[in-house]
């Protein structure tokens, strides 16, 4: 199982970028998707969460209002846009699937590798 996440780079305040991760899943569709990020020096942390229908999501409050997660199950691919971002939102942010509901980075079984993204202010 592979997981790969895509879109990340440098924006200004106020920008917008979207994240993708593909992921080489058989069977897609039954696996709830995450997305987390992780600041230098700090825990990688949870933002956000889309059910294996697409029917439910979770947001971290940071990020509430401004990113919105989806999913192409027709694709295997999962998606952030991230709208209105800010300085403290520079992270490297990671996709993740598994097949328990959580915001809990321990629960998620497969995880991609990872794409910067750095906000200036």
């Amino acid at each position: 199982v592979q997981l790969q996440a895509s879109g990340g780079g440098l924006v200004q305040s106020g920008g917008s970028l979207r994240l993708s991760c593909a992921a080489s899943i058989r069977t897609f569709s039954i696996y709830h998707l995450g997305w987390f990020r992780q600041a230098p020096g700090k825990e990688r942390e949870f933002v956000a969460a889309i059910s294996w229908s697409g029917g439910t999501t979770y947001y971290a409050d940071s990020v509430k209002g401004r990113f919105t997660i989806s999913r192409d199950n027709a694709m295997n691919t999962v998606y952030l846009q991230m709208n209105s971002l800010k300085p403290e939102d520079t992270a490297v942010y990671y996709c993740a699937a598994g097949t328990r509901w959580s915001s809990s980075r321990d629960l998620y079984d497969y995880w991609g590798q990872g794409t910067q993204v750095t906000v200036s202010s």
